[in-house]
């Protein structure tokens, strides 16, 4: 069952990852910033425009990998045009594992010995010495839940020690995994499916709240599955005066201090609608409603 936030809990807005870096609670995440995945390349200089203003949003944790590229954009190169030199309160994320052929293409995942060279292409791409937080990413879209990651996450573990890496986290995961990485390692934060719409990884985001690590969903929005609009959303956007997008992110807010939400996109109108996100305060109402919209 999940578990109903407490009114006012967005009060938080800061998180410190694995307890060195601060950051926002409302961040950005670049995967659309190359174009829609599979479909259309996006104009690179609104892309620019985009994360240029995020950071002046206030988005201070930025998220991103070398495998999130359409046709000749990548969303590392795009970052590094429009960011570079970072300033020293915005922190990089990435993720390694998956294999993607420059026809966009997913081919597999890198072995062990294989996630040096994508860390550094991410750091090369980026223009680092150190990225911020690497994630370890796992499986498809689904978690897999059986399968081992220990001597890949120790692989990165061994790259953390040799200061090319601040923080580690995993990606698509299940409880039992992020103990086997625990047992390795630090684990700063786990980055997995998890929205107002999609609430069944309950269990972990609250298991990662007592421990202290970051949760950082993908697809809060809901990932296309069902309109926002034809769910309980809408009814409390209107209260609000707000979207059924920024109550999904102010939802996610709430629902745990761990939460890190990175609302992703490469339009600039879409960038401030969700950034003022953080202003949203939802009730004990709300929050009712919003508790019983999980999908079947």
């Amino acid at each position: 069952m999940t578990k109903t936030p407490s009114p006012n809990s967005a009060g938080t807005t800061t998180f410190e990852l694995g307890g060195t870096i601060t950051v926002p609670r409302l961040g950005f995440g670049a995967m659309q910033l190359p174009g829609r995945w599979g479909g259309d390349v996006a104009d690179r200089a609104t892309s620019v425009a985009v994360a240029r203003r995020a950071v002046e949003l206030g988005a201070r944790h930025i998220d991103t990998s070398a495998f999130y590229f359409v046709g000749p954009n990548h969303a590392n190169e795009i970052l590094r045009e429009a960011l570079h030199p970072y300033a020293a309160e915005v922190s990089i994320a990435t993720k390694v594992g998956p294999v993607r052929a420059p026809s966009g293409e997913m081919v597999g995942h890198a072995a062990p010995g294989e996630l040096r060279a994508a860390v550094e292409q991410n750091l090369r791409e980026l223009g680092l010495d150190v990225l911020d937080l690497v994630y370890l990413r796992v499986g498809g879209l689904g978690t897999e839940p059986n399968e081992s990651i220990g001597e890949r996450f120790a692989a990165l573990a061994e790259l953390r020690a040799e200061g090319l890496i601040r923080h580690l986290g995993i990606s698509n995961v299940g409880q039992e995994q992020l103990a086997e990485a625990r047992a390795i390692a630090p684990v700063a934060a786990v980055q997995n499916r998890f929205g107002v719409l999609d609430q069944g990884d309950s269990a972990l985001v609250d298991a990662c709240a007592e421990a202290g690590i970051a949760y950082t969903p993908f697809f809060a929005l809901g990932g296309g599955r069902t309109p926002l609009a034809d769910t309980g959303l809408q009814q409390v956007a209107e209260r609000h005066g707000a979207s059924a997008q920024q109550v999904a992110i102010a939802w996610g807010l709430a629902r745990s201090p761990s939460i890190v939400q990175i609302p992703g996109t490469a339009s600039l109108a879409h960038l401030e609608e969700n950034m003022a996100a953080a202003r949203i305060v939802l009730d004990t109402e709300d929050l009712a409603l919003l508790d019983g919209q999980q999908q079947a």
